[in-house]
């Protein structure tokens, strides 16, 4: 690469021999983008000590490259969960965030360390900090999962000499039943005229009546278009994890809330996408909007402490298993690979059962 003196390099770079070496051995377009990229404590150091030691600066862009190549390995297991996987987005920034925080901490610990260098006791280590800074035993246990799919990846592809994860095991986690509100709440909620009748109004409401009528994830809400819906055979067309599809039937309740919902949304909305559920500009709502309606419907019927989108599917799951549901068809509805995964709910049901038991029995 030939160097020239008027290319805009940083104030801290002031030796020429110094901008000629780290071309050589780094490349230009590297270093800069980079360190013009950073606003962290490394960079503030830079700008408040200027003449810093040659070894040093030497050094913070050797822990830049390294710190590079490792964001890069990141952003290639990224379009791997994507491409192959067929992960959600939100399943996969919720990977990418994990192992970006893993990766501070190994800089934390030591700046020269590599994906290479993680070993089982460096692992335990940072579980052991995670858990000593009070992180919830789920988190870690989800953190742990994201470490051992990353590097069963890097082994498959020839990198590292196995998975440091495989042998540490997951911190104690409580088993919670799923959170779930009772059928008389949700009659409530419906019967009251608590959404309004503008479009938000209409489309808040059929929003909440159809994760609770057909049980959906967030997910797969949103990802719900027009063309996803067969209103005279009352079937959504829905796409779960990993692009697996299935037929999710619905009632005539819901067949009238859509039919409603879509005749004022073409008069009130500008045509702008394909998407069922939209903002009024004609916009895709985000998930913190379909977070924010549920949470404000059901705290208008409910004090249970979590109001999320995933509350109703455990609502959903558990009134069809309390009206005589087969499991296996609950399990269909849902979209579990597993039948243990919907098994928890005839836990729930039966932790209901008891406590009605205790209360209405003399001799309980």
């Amino acid at each position: 690469m030939s160097f020239s003196v008027k290319q805009p390099w940083p104030n801290h770079f002031r030796s020429e021999r110094l901008k000629k070496h780290f071309v050589n051995k780094f490349g230009f377009a590297e270093i800069v983008s980079y360190i013009r990229q950073r606003k962290d404590a490394d960079y503030a150091s830079f700008d408040k000590n200027p003449r810093r030691e040659e070894s040093d600066e030497v050094a913070f862009l050797t822990n830049a490259r390294r710190g590079t190549r490792m964001r890069s390995e990141i952003d290639e297991f990224r379009m791997y969960l994507s491409g192959d996987r067929g992960y959600s987005p939100r399943t996969i920034s919720t990977y990418v965030s994990d192992l970006s925080a893993f990766s501070e901490y190994l800089r934390s610990v030591d700046a020269n360390l590599r994906w290479d260098d993680v070993d089982s006791d460096l692992v335990r280590r940072w579980v052991m900090e995670r858990m000593k800074h009070h992180t919830a035993p789920q988190t870690v246990k989800r953190q742990l999962s994201t470490l051992r799919s990353f590097f069963k990846y890097r082994h498959r592809m020839g990198r590292g000499d196995g998975n440091p994860v495989r042998y540490v095991g997951n911190p104690k986690v409580e088993n919670r039943l799923p959170t779930y509100v009772k059928e008389s709440e949700m009659e409530r909620l419906f019967e009251v005229e608590a959404f309004g009748d503008d479009f938000i109004g209409r489309r808040n409401r059929l929003l909440v009546l159809l994760l609770y009528t057909t049980g959906v994830r967030v997910s797969e809400l949103m990802g719900l278009a027009l063309s996803s819906l067969d209103l005279e055979k009352c079937e959504l067309k829905v796409t779960g994890k990993r692009n697996k599809q299935r037929i999710v039937p619905f009632g005539e309740e819901l067949q009238k809330e859509l039919k409603g919902y879509l005749e004022l949304r073409s008069q009130s909305v500008p045509a702008v996408g394909n998407h069922l559920f939209v903002r009024i500009d004609g916009r895709q709502m985000q998930y913190h909007e379909v977070r924010l309606v549920v949470r404000n419907a059901l705290s208008m019927v409910t004090t249970l402490k979590k109001k999320s989108p995933h509350v109703l599917r455990h609502t959903f799951a558990t009134a069809m298993l309390n009206n005589g549901a087969e499991l296996e068809a609950v399990k269909e509805l849902l979209g579990h690979e597993s039948l243990a995964a919907t098994e928890v709910y005839t836990h729930a049901t039966f932790a209901e059962l008891k406590k009605e038991y205790e209360q209405a029995h003399p001799r309980a």
